[in-house]
């Protein structure tokens, strides 16, 4: 059988003394040898096609319309149960089984809600109460669209930054400067116009990437999360992760750095904190620290007696608790110049259209906000459903999100995704439904209603400490670069180059061009794919590259070539180069070769005809065909075959899945010049879907039929062989 060539060391060389398996166990572990024969004929695709009887019947296009848009009572029904799909649980729900767990799971992840929803308030630049509206009506919505049973929707950093850098770019500090007639110059800014503004820019993108989220699903384009793979989403957090730590510096020292957008803005931001550092609010930066030191200290607390206790204690409701009753008791505000979250209303708002005109200047920034939204909440929700066993339906999640955010932004809230931190709250205290979720809802209504104005007294920076705290699990993404050296490099460089350009060129331009690099990336790999030479492996119909192993020998006269991508434009004419190259055929050459002895053969045909003319002439009479045939005859030149040449080249396409114009201009090329050089060319592995291509492209026609394709290798080799040895195969056994 084929042996490997390469030579590397064995991981289990390494762990020989460590590790030892029990002669059972191997026993158990071998794969047990089933005996393999096959008897058929050698059939090419014009055989198969035959036997098979290929169906020509396909639907019309107008077929396929007028079934989409057919109604009955059992698709009516499928319709209204997947577009609501808490009218095809909730009559189901089993109090029994799942109250008790959704009940607890509820109220922790709403008590888990109050201080996230007003830490990340700050993070979009808008007053705290908002971030409780925004963990309020969002959930009630995906409680009635949403198909995940786990996930905990709500506010969430990297949302909350995008919005942030939205409505501080349209609505900076210095269009709201109020101005000082005794100074004759700006000293201080309306907080309150400038908070009602950045509320409406808020509102408005928020809307329009709910309208983007809706218009996707409803065209079922849920696919488009796929471009956002798992190292380009795991750099991209970790990289809006820098800019929210930078976000936050401000309320960690007491200063006020100036307002930066666009590329570099988190460098300058950081340059100019630098620079304030000797103005920092010693009392602002003590309260950071001993906050910051708390809840590690008491979430370090909670991961070592996890297992012991039946509900994590509420670190950070602690902390606003005691850090409100410590600043109204002692009055940082006034004795130390704290900044304090300020007035909170009671109540909820009342709801208000978005700005309209707003939304041609936000459009760019509210479609990076939905996708980005979207990729958070499916791949979170599809690790949960895979884990218990069921299913997320990736295009209702869309416009459960969707829903979301439109409905939400009418209420003032800003744009939602999921958390990571609350959803692994909402799974470990026995949340089983949505249920769960809609509990938490509640929990931040009766907290929006009436004790939402006790926390007036809380200092910033104790949210701010909140945010830096929550973004460990982000932070520890570092540690997906060394992993991604030892199992994928092209993904460790997506993974870096996302995080740089994300921080360089902020999270929205970031993205867009973390997506390109990545599609980059794949062009790259297409472009520049490994090119094989296939041998058989002895006593089998079985073809591996050569090189890689050491008992695999070439088909004497055969060349079979392999490429492990597809064949599409970028790649077409290096294929073609790399298949002279392996074959150690210069094409060309051969091909101008043939060309000079035929413009010879030409010139002396010609010149001999031309002297029988002649002669003709000269005896009085007129050349008659005979003659003719005769001046050709005697310059007639025989043309040997080369004997280095193969008697056929047989491509593998089984890699390819499709074939565009130019791939197949390139496929037509290669058994052009090949066959002029008396080389013979087979595909094999061509799906059904390849040849439909080669068809409307024209590959087919008097010359090439689909005799020259085979299913196998195998096929195709046994093919040439009973050729050159002038045999007619009955039947073939592997």
């Amino acid at each position: 059988m084929a042996e490997r060539s390469e030579k590397k060391p064995s991981l289990a060389d390494k762990v020989k003394e460590s590790i030892r398996v029990p002669p059972l166990s191997i026993a158990m572990t071998e794969r047990r040898r089933v005996g393999y024969n096959v008897h058929r004929d050698v059939l090419d695709e014009e055989a198969v096609e035959k036997i098979a009887e290929k169906s020509e019947n396909k639907p019309s296009l107008a077929d396929k319309v007028k079934g989409s848009i057919r109604c009955s009572g059992p698709r009516l029904k499928s319709c209204v149960l997947g577009s609501v799909p808490v009218l095809s649980w909730l009559p189901r729900y089993s109090i029994r089984d799942n109250a008790v767990g959704d009940l607890i799971s509820g109220l922790s992840v709403g008590i888990m809600q109050l201080p996230q929803g007003m830490a990340y308030a700050l993070l979009a630049s808008v007053p705290p109460v908002f971030g409780l509206y925004s963990s309020f009506y969002p959930v009630l919505i995906y409680f009635i669209f949403g198909t995940s049973k786990h996930i905990s929707i709500g506010t969430y950093a990297v949302m909350s930054v995008m919005i942030g850098s939205v409505t501080e770019r349209m609505a900076p500090d210095s269009d709201f400067m109020i101005w000082d007639n005794s100074s004759n110059a700006s000293s201080m800014v309306n907080i309150t116009a400038r908070d009602d503004e950045r509320v409406r820019v808020a509102a408005a993108v928020t809307f329009l990437s709910g309208l983007f989220q809706i218009a996707l699903g409803l065209v079922h384009f849920g696919f488009v999360v796929t471009y956002l793979s798992e190292p380009l989403v795991r750099g991209y957090t970790t990289g809006a992760a820098m800019h929210v730590i930078v976000s936050q510096l401000k309320y960690t020292f007491g200063i006020s750095p100036s307002r930066y957008s666009g590329p570099f803005s988190l460098i300058y931001t950081v340059l100019e904190v630098c620079y304030l550092l000797p103005e920092t609010n010693i009392g602002t930066l003590v309260v950071s620290i001993v906050s910051i030191v708390g809840l590690i200290l008491v979430k370090e607390l909670n991961i070592y007696l996890g297992k012991k206790l039946p509900v994590p204690i509420p670190v950070e409701l602690l902390a606003i608790i005691i850090a409100t009753v410590i600043s109204w008791q002692v009055n940082l505000d006034v004795k130390y110049g704290i900044d304090v979250v300020g007035a909170i209303p009671s109540g909820l708002q009342p709801p208000v259209f978005p700005a309209v005109p707003l939304f041609g200047q936000v459009i760019g920034d509210a479609f990076a906000i939905a996708v980005v939204g979207y990729g958070m909440a499916i791949s979170l929700g599809r690790i949960f459903a895979l884990k218990y066993g069921y299913k997320v339906d990736s295009n209702q999640e869309l416009i459960a999100l969707g829903l979301c955010n439109t409905v939400g932004a009418v209420f003032q809230c800003f744009s939602i995704s999921c958390s990571m931190s609350r959803s692994m709250v909402q799974v470990t205290t026995g949340g089983k439904t949505q249920v769960a979720g809609a509990l938490s809802a509640i929990v931040i209504l009766f907290i929006t209603l009436w004790i939402g104005a006790l926390f007036e007294d809380l200092p910033k920076a104790v949210l701010a400490a909140i945010i830096y705290v929550n973004l460990h699990g982000m932070l520890k993404q570092f540690m997906d670069i060394p992993d991604l050296w030892r199992r994928n490099k092209v993904d460790m460089l997506v993974w870096i180059a996302t995080f740089i350009l994300t921080v360089l060129f902020n999270v929205d331009l970031g993205l867009a061009a973390s997506i390109g690099f990545s599609i980059l990336t794949v062009i790259f790999r297409t472009q520049l794919p490994k090119y094989s030479l296939l041998g058989k492996v002895p006593d089998t119909d079985i073809y591996r590259p050569i090189e890689d192993y050491t008992q695999v020998k070439p088909v004497p006269g055969l060349i079979i070539f392999r490429s492990s991508a597809t064949l599409y434009f970028a790649n077409a004419e290096m294929y073609q180069d790399a298949l002279a190259e392996k074959a150690g055929i210069d094409i060309t050459k051969i091909l101008s070769a043939k060309k000079k002895l035929e413009d010879k053969r030409k010139r002396h045909e010609k010149k001999e005809a031309k002297e029988a003319k002649k002669a003709a002439k000269k005896d009085g009479r007129e050349m008659d065909e005979q003659d003719t045939k005769y001046g050709s005859s005697i310059i007639e030149v025989r043309e040997q075959r080369d004997p280095s040449l193969p008697r056929a080249i047989v491509l593998d396409l089984s890699p390819v899945n499709f074939l565009d114009t130019v791939a197949v201009k390139t496929l037509c090329n290669i058994q052009r010049d090949y066959g002029d050089i008396g080389v013979d060319v087979f595909l094999t592995g061509c799906q059904t879907g390849v040849i439909e291509n080669m068809e409307s492209a024209g590959f087919f026609n008097d010359k090439v039929t689909k005799s020259c394709l085979f299913s196998t290798i195998h096929d195709a080799v046994l093919h040439c062989q009973s050729e050159s040895d002038g045999q007619e195969m009955a039947g073939t056994h592997f």
